[in-house]
């Protein structure tokens, strides 16, 4: 496998560390070991996330070509859309940003607090389209890019998620070569890992990065898009552009894509009580924070698992902690009470 090949402009600290649940696991009966990575601690630029793995290996080829605006679309909270803000004011480009209406408003301030908010203080334009959910390619993204050029701009266009960008699973090939890595140095090798799934390039890239050493299946996706049947394919269309791309020598297949659908519930962006009560538990037990959109969800998912016994006794689960949290901001009727 090669990913040495592909440039790479650093935005991260580092590899991110691994800690281990404590009170997570005991309170659910210690019998399997619960482990996150803290992708949501990974940079100075804007909170972080797992959307700057994955803007590491697409910034030297923007830059390449002779851009000067990126312009990308996610919801009206997308934390994509927050880091490609954060990246261009990083490197110096301008940015154009399509906040769509992927999620049914509960709160008045919703287009207003948290990652649209941090998006606007970078400088990036932002415009709100009322288009619904959908993770294909949109209508209003290519408007951006076309309006962008009739300006006299050089758009350079990353798509929701960076997922379907053809350097979109690089980064998470990248994530598994850093946890084989720090699983050297813990002297044990994690029997799963626990992702959420959307757009698909991260899980894309972990199933990638895993099948390296066997345990593609070993990735587990939490659905969050409520759309599986879309999701799943454009996991494996990502999955296997980026294993050829890697050279990775094995073929990726359907089966290699595991994606648990039966959290994403009611729609795209909006908690369940049991998403909000996963969120509050992890809050209380462990201080750590997850969202009602992205990582609530496949936190709710993996103490499901856990207390109905997906995972063999014994078993040690790394939680891949994406990041998400300004979203909490436009949820804050949801959570009034705590």
């Amino acid at each position: 496998m090669n990913l040495v090949k592909f440039p790479r402009y650093p935005l991260t600290f580092g590899p991110t560390p691994i800690e281990k649940l404590e009170r997570l696991s005991a309170h659910l009966g210690g019998n399997v070991e619960l482990y996150a990575k803290r992708e949501d601690c990974n940079s100075g630029l804007a909170f972080g996330g797992n959307k700057l793995r994955k803007l590491e290996y697409i910034v030297p080829d923007a830059i390449a070509s002779g851009a000067d605006t990126l312009v990308s679309i996610g919801g009206v909270q997308s934390n994509h859309t927050r880091m490609v803000a954060a990246v261009a004011a990083k490197i110096g480009f301008k940015c154009r940003l399509v906040q769509e209406a992927w999620v049914p408003h509960e709160d008045a301030v919703y287009d207003r607090v948290g990652n649209i908010m941090l998006s606007r203080i970078m400088g990036a334009d932002v415009r709100l389209v009322d288009d619904g959910f959908d993770i294909g390619i949109r209508d209003s993204w290519k408007q951006a890019i076309a309006e962008v050029e009739a300006a006299g701009g050089k758009p350079y266009p990353i798509p929701a998620g960076a997922s379907v960008h053809p350097y979109g699973g690089l980064g998470y090939v990248g994530f598994a070569e850093e946890v084989r890595a720090q699983e050297a140095e813990l002297g044990f090798k994690f029997d799963y890992v626990v992702v959420c799934t959307v757009t698909g390039s991260t899980h894309a890239g972990m199933l990638v990065g895993f099948a390296a050493d066997g345990r593609a299946r070993n990735v587990i996706g939490i659905d969050a898009s409520c759309t599986p049947q879309q999701t799943r394919a454009q996991v494996l269309e990502i999955a296997q552009r980026t294993a050829e791309l890697v050279e990775l020598g094995r073929p990726i297949v359907g089966d290699d894509v595991v994606l648990l659908e039966e959290y994403a519930y009611p729609v795209y962006g909006v908690p369940s009580a049991e998403t909000k009560e996963a969120i509050r538990l992890v809050g209380r037990l462990e201080g750590m924070i997850t969202d009602p959109v992205y990582e609530g969800k496949s936190m709710q998912g993996m103490i499901d698992l856990v207390e109905t016994g997906y995972f063999p006794e014994g078993s040690k689960v790394l939680y891949a902690h994406l990041g998400g949290a300004p979203a909490l901001n436009g949820y804050g009727y949801a959570f009034r009470n705590g």
